[in-house]
């Protein structure tokens, strides 16, 4: 396919799969039960950070996450003691996330809550930025903090060369505000256009056999790679493309 063909066909994919009735299927129907934007970013964070292997078994661990935290995420992070933590320790949770990274998770919440009204502080660009490479790693700076704990290796490191996947798509549901009901647009101090595709295994085989990239990791050199394309098809939103290359992925599409 010329760009033309490429364009119109990735454009028809992503109007196919960027509708509500997405959410059914997917983890992104997890924030979606909540109104308060605090307890949409927690529950879309916490979601997207288990947010690996399969899409049934992350749904069942977001939910025991939510019931251990009384379905209002945000008054509890605010409001917990260590003894309400002492129920999670120890416990399996979902695969390599257990109820210590939990804990430790609702502690950074905490601290991150009491100094912020929003998550959206954390990832502010800074100008000249036109990635979230640097953004993610001040995030993932302020809310590990100092202290090592097992949880960090929970939160990817773009100056490791991570593709970040969960945090892109995290970010994805938090900033893309397009009316179609699925992202939430609920960061209007992030742009968009600055977004790119969350890069996993899914994305990553769609976007080779199209030849959107070249490089044969997963890793953050190919989302910049990929972001050279894609924001040469929608500038103002590339990230839509999501749809498209995760939707085929799962489908078997291509």
């Amino acid at each position: 396919m010329n760009f033309e063909e490429l364009k119109n066909f990735l454009d028809e994919k992503a109007d196919q799969y960027n509708h509500a009735g997405f959410i059914e299927q997917d983890p992104v129907q997890v924030p979606h039960r909540f109104s308060l934007k605090q307890d949409i970013e927690i529950a879309g964070f916490l979601t997207a950070t288990i947010s690996w292997g399969n899409r049934k078994s992350i749904l069942n661990s977001a939910e025991k996450m939510l019931s251990f935290m009384d379905h209002a995420p945000y008054d509890f992070v605010m409001n917990f003691s260590e003894k309400d933590l002492q129920p999670i320790t120890g416990k399996p949770l979902h695969r390599t996330f257990n109820g210590d990274d939990l804990a430790q998770f609702i502690r950074n919440l905490g601290r991150v809550y009491r100094e912020n009204r929003s998550l959206e502080e954390l990832f502010l660009l800074h100008d000249g930025e036109t990635n979230f490479y640097h953004s993610l790693e001040r995030f993932r700076t302020v809310f590990l903090g100092t202290e090592n704990h097992r949880s960090f290796k929970h939160v990817s490191s773009t100056y490791k060369n991570s593709s970040a996947k969960r945090l892109m798509m995290f970010l994805r549901w938090m900033v893309r505000n397009d009316g179609r009901k699925v992202d939430f647009g609920i960061w209007p101090q992030l742009d968009q256009k600055f977004l790119s595709v969350p890069l996993d295994v899914h994305t990553g085989n769609v976007s080779r056999k199209l030849e959107l990239i070249t490089r044969k990791q997963n890793d953050w050199k190919t989302v910049e790679e990929m972001d050279l394309t894609l924001r040469r098809f929608d500038a103002s939103d590339p990230a839509r493309y999501d749809f498209a290359l995760f939707g085929m992925g799962v489908a078997k599409e291509i």
